[in-house]
């Protein structure tokens, strides 16, 4: 299991109401379900993804982010989860308000831009990085809104939102955990209302 996976895994309490935004083939869902009575529904856009929900027996939904969450109605979930989407989103601003909206709480993971090693890349060769993380190319990436522990941070603040917890993907030494915009490879927050 990623990282981020496994983390979200531990903040999610048994028995909880989840919506898994981008669940690809669903396996978060299905492990929740099965070690900790987790119900719920993933949405997903993309067809191999959603025949691995349905080979996996987790329910799920076709349906494109960008284009909003309003056939959800308010307060349906416990949890809204994302990972690895927000940057690909065209407004993810807007999804995180109606995230907030359907869901009593949100955890949302996605790379940071700000890690060191991306910095370095950019520093040294000129270039944008290729990583685990950012794994395109500049031309070809689906990224479109690349951010920061900060950069999100500072959108919560703006909303009003809460942050309950905020950790990287893989949580380390006492220097990843303090100064996570700097060497926390991917972002993961758990917020509220």
């Amino acid at each position: 299991m990623r990282a981020d996976l496994a983390l979200i895994y531990e903040w999610v309490a048994p028995n909880t109401r989840m919506l898994d935004l981008g669940c690809g083939d669903g396996a978060l869902l299905e492990l929740l379900g099965r070690d900790k009575g987790v119900t719920g529904y993933g949405l997903e856009i993309d067809h191999d993804g959603i025949n691995g929900c349905i080979t996996r027996g987790v329910d799920v939904i076709e349906q494109d982010i960008d284009q909003g969450l309003a056939n959800i109605p308010d307060d349906a979930f416990d949890l809204v989860v994302m990972t690895q989407a927000l940057q690909a989103l065209k407004r993810p601003d807007l999804t995180l308000d109606e995230m907030l909206r359907v869901g009593r709480e949100c955890i949302i993971a996605f790379p940071n831009f700000a890690y060191w090693r991306h910095r370095l890349h950019l520093g040294i060769k000129g270039r944008m990085p290729v990583s685990s993380s950012l794994p395109h190319a500049w031309y070809d990436t689906p990224n479109i809104h690349l951010s920061t522990f900060r950069d999100f941070t500072n959108l919560c603040h703006s909303r009003g939102y809460t942050i309950i917890d905020q950790a990287v993907g893989r949580q380390g030494s006492w220097s990843v955990r303090r100064w996570p915009n700097l060497l926390g490879q991917t972002a993961i927050f758990r917020i509220r209302r």
